[in-house]
Formats: C-alpha cells, structure tokens, sequence
C-alpha cells in the first residue's frame, strides 16, 4: 500500500506532466513572431520512416516574421515542403532549391480570436487532467490502511493544495500564452 507521500509524490509528477503536456500544445499556436515550435509537430515522411522536421532539418528565424528551413540532407527539401504544406497549420512553404523560406502573414483579429480559443481548451484539458489526477490521489489516500480519520483530512488537504498549485500554473501559462497572441 502507498503512503501519503508516495501518493503526494505520484500526483505532482503526473500533474506536471499535465503541464508538460499544456506548454507542448500551447508552444505549437502561432503568436504573430517566427518561432520555430509552430513547426513541432510537422511529420516528414523520410525515407520511409517519419520524423519531426527538426529532426531532418535546422530551422531559424532571421527575422520576426520569417522562418528558414535548411535541411541536412537536400533529398529531404520535398518532403519537408509537402509535410508542411499538407500540416493544418495554414502555411505556404517557398522552396528556394537548398532552403525553404515561410513568410508568416500578420494574424487577423478573428485568427488571434480563435488561436486564443484553441489556447483555452488546451488550457481546459490540462485542468481535467489534474483534476482526474486528484480524485485519483484522494482516492488513494482513502485507501491507505492504519491511519486514522485526522491523518486522511490531512492528505486531503495536501493533494488539495497541490491541485490548487498546479491548476494556477495552468493559468498563469494560459494567460501568457494569450498576451503572446494578442500581442
């Protein structure tokens, strides 16, 4: 059977996790400046095998609205092109024969509306996941034998306080997120 900090310990790595999870999906959502992590999860089909583009490629920003991909090996260029084209992201790669340029356009006030609302389910599933995450850990702790009545209020109040912590984390890192789209 767990202890208390056992299940303490449990819960706040998985609700980091939930976190972990929150600033990946969150690190993909255009903000208005070239950055490379729009690109994270853009799959190239590379000899027969597929793989993030960065794993394939170098990517940089010379610029504030510009992204240069400079592939390792030149067979990749195409794959890359097509792996972003076909990708929801709405961008239009300029194959230059060694490099691929993408300008990114200024965002619209509705894009920015709906990039912030994208940006707020994300934020949403991370806080259904830690919450899942407490009833998980409260449940525990109900568990946990040769403690008395005090002792379980006690745990209860820990994972509370954990959960509080972490649903804040969540807020604080939305609400960056959204000052960076609206810019």
């Amino acid at each position: 059977m767990p202890d208390m900090k056992a299940i303490q310990s449990d819960a706040r790595e998985r609700m980091g996790k939930a976190i972990e999870s929150l600033e990946n999906n969150l690190s993909v959502l255009r903000t208005g400046r070239a950055n490379p992590g729009i690109l994270k999860k853009v799959m190239v089909d590379y000899y027969g095998s597929t793989m993030p583009v960065d794993q394939v490629a170098s990517i940089t920003t010379p610029d504030a609205r510009t992204l240069v991909i400079t592939p390792w090996d030149r067979g990749a260029l195409n794959p890359i092109e097509k792996a972003i084209r076909d990708s929801d992201l709405g961008l239009n790669p300029n194959n230059k024969g060694d490099t691929i340029f993408i300008s990114l356009p200024m965002l619209t006030e509705e894009r920015r509306r709906d990039l912030v609302k994208n940006a707020k389910n994300y934020a949403e599933d991370a806080r259904v996941a830690i919450r899942s995450i407490r009833k998980h850990a409260l449940d525990e702790v109900k568990k946990v034998e040769g403690i008395g009545d005090d002792e379980i209020k006690r745990g209860e109040v820990e994972v509370q306080k954990l959960t509080d912590e972490y649903i804040k984390r969540v807020e604080d890192t939305f609400h960056k997120k959204e000052q960076e789209i609206l810019g």
